[in-house]
């Protein structure tokens, strides 16, 4: 018996779904050496224990948190038909992404300007710790955006609808993962001194 369009549609999606879940396993191990790296290297002498994260970092974690909701709107407005609705929310999703990588851009410029430094001789290792776990989460951010990107075109292009949506779902949840990814950075940078 042969599959329908709309079967092999779902079959692949389940098969897109398990690779994304792998994917994400994955990433999640990096994340887990890096800061087990970090609460390892919390003994050293020179490590700081008066670091305090600049605003700009708070402002950026807000970002992403309503980015993550926006996104939830698109896939959700997808579902029911509302094609007008996804654009806004898609498009809304990608700014907020934007602003998350100036905000944190700018939370580096504010800790230069405080006297810390990420590299070089009078780097420490706290800050340079902050530096490359930060860089890698912006790194899979731009990964995030890309897909986004991708995903606004495919929806630009009508390739989504009420039964077809798979592409956003797995944009969404690669950005939920990203953006509970950073909430657990963000305080485990905020409170484990």
């Amino acid at each position: 018996m042969e599959m329908t369009a709309q079967e092999h549609y779902e079959k692949k999606g389940k098969a897109l779904k398990i690779m994304m879940l792998f994917a994400l396993g994955s990433i999640a191990m990096v994340f887990a050496g890096l800061t087990s790296a970090y609460v390892v290297s919390k003994s050293r002498p020179d490590w700081l224990t008066d670091f305090v994260l600049p605003n700009s970092f708070l402002y950026s974690t807000v970002a992403i948190l309503i980015s993550s909701i926006t996104i939830h709107l698109a896939l959700k407005a997808t579902k029911a038909g509302q094609n007008s609705k996804a654009t806004t929310y898609l498009l809304i999703t990608l700014i907020l992404g934007l602003l998350f990588v100036f905000l944190q851009f700018k939370g580096f410029g504010q800790v230069i300007e405080n006297g810390y430094f990420f590299t070089g001789s009078e780097s420490t290792i706290t800050t340079s710790f902050l530096y490359v776990i930060v860089i890698v989460h912006i790194a899979h951010l731009f990964g995030g955006i890309i897909a986004l990107m991708v995903v606004i075109y495919n929806h630009y292009k009508q390739k989504y609808n009420a039964q077809q949506y798979v592409g956003i779902e797995l944009c969404a949840w690669f950005w939920h993962f990203l953006d509970l990814l950073w909430i657990y950075l963000f305080l485990f940078f905020t409170f484990y001194k």
